[in-house]
């Protein structure tokens, strides 16, 4: 039996396991929690501690990053009061899971992008990595404070049972690390990647190959050849997590500048929840983006000129700009789906076109 297969077989058996968490926590017999080895939500210990369960899309590595020292200040700042434990990528649910067992109840929040944990919203094609939609990180966080976005948002969500979005901030830039050099449109036909859902739709126009695996069983299925490369992030995070030590080739043409993840909770774990630990909540998210977009943004640019650990390449200008163009009526493909999914394809042309307008230092 090859490692593929075995690596196939495991992440089957433990999907299957954790399938079958899910209906037992949701079923709420006594028998049927006794059975789990995970509380339900909002249990409230001896003291009257507040207890949450959090899932994040990512694996430990990220995690230490992008969400672990949020909740450790969370957890000090609470004083007893609450406490949240952190799971990372697939440890209670499949990612692909996530809000469905939130909403279920099963675990108390997330964090994620819309698109990877498949929220059933009009806008969640945009979450993740959008072509194009931005250029730096910190356009997202303008588009959504000043352009509109987090009332979008909000709004979406507000038609959703049982689910409260808290907040969306900016990751890394979205790369491709492969094994085999891509030095022209042409090279991407056929490469199997690990990618997040949009961008990925968009990629396989030029024959990509979109492939979902496991997070924690990425780096094995690049060694054993089941992926070709990944298309999930940027320099920081490929070196961070060690797909740059499996990865000899970086395309330094990105296909955008910041991915897009939010916070949710379920909305009665929430509403329990004094508000001034919901505030505190609130304030260690802000804590964390902030945290976040300085640790990607100063990788990005010192990976890049002193990284070792992989050779770059890049699609000369000129083929590039085809992509670029393309864009844009993937962008009409997208609107076409509903007046909301309009709208941001709207706030995002009406930010591209003032950035476009400013140029220098902007663009």
């Amino acid at each position: 039996m090859s490692k593929s297969d075995l690596i196939k077989g495991s992440t089957d058996a433990s999907k299957q396991s954790r399938r079958s968490f899910l209906k037992t926590a949701g079923t709420g017999g006594a028998a049927a929690l006794a059975a789990t080895t995970v509380a339900a939500p909002y249990v409230k210990a001896q003291g009257g501690k507040i207890k949450w369960r959090l899932q994040t899309y990512s694996g430990a590595p990220l995690g230490a990053h992008v969400i672990k020292p949020q909740i450790e200040a969370f957890n000090k700042a609470a004083n007893g009061e609450m406490e949240i434990e952190l799971y990372y990528a697939d440890q209670l649910v499949p990612t692909a899971e996530l809000f469905r067992a939130m909403q279920s109840g099963t675990i108390d929040a997330v964090q994620s992008d819309d698109a990877t944990m498949a929220s059933p919203v009009d806008i969640a094609d945009f979450g993740g990595y959008f072509p194009f939609s931005c250029r730096f990180s910190l356009d997202l966080p303008v588009m959504f404070k000043y352009y509109g976005l987090d009332k979008i948002w909000e709004e979406a969500y507000s038609e959703v049972e049982n689910v409260k979005w808290l907040s969306a901030g900016s990751w890394d830039p979205l790369h491709i690390f492969t094994k085999s050099p891509i030095k022209s449109l042409a090279d991407l036909n056929g490469k199997r990647v690990f990618g997040v859902p949009t961008a990925g739709k968009f990629l396989s126009r030029y024959g990509l190959v979109p492939v979902t695996v496991p997070w924690d069983n990425v780096e094995v299925a690049i060694q054993t050849g089941e992926l070709d490369g990944v298309a999930w992030c940027g320099f920081t995070e490929a070196y961070e997590v060690g797909w740059a030590d499996v990865c000899k080739y970086a395309l330094l043409n990105n296909i955008c500048g910041a991915w897009c993840g939010s916070y949710f909770a379920n909305k009665q774990s929430w509403e329990k929840v004094p508000p001034h630990l919901q505030q505190l909540f609130l304030s260690t998210i802000d804590q964390s983006h902030y945290y976040r977009q300085v640790w990607y943004w100063g990788g990005e640019a010192k990976l890049r000129v002193e990284g070792k650990k992989m050779e770059l390449t890049e699609i000369p200008k000129e083929e590039w700009e085809k992509v670029v163009k393309d864009a844009e009526s993937f962008w009409d493909e997208v609107a076409a789906k509903s007046p909301r999914a309009a709208r941001v394809v709207q706030v995002y042309k009406d930010y591209t076109a003032v950035m476009n307008k400013v140029g220098y230092p902007y663009r």
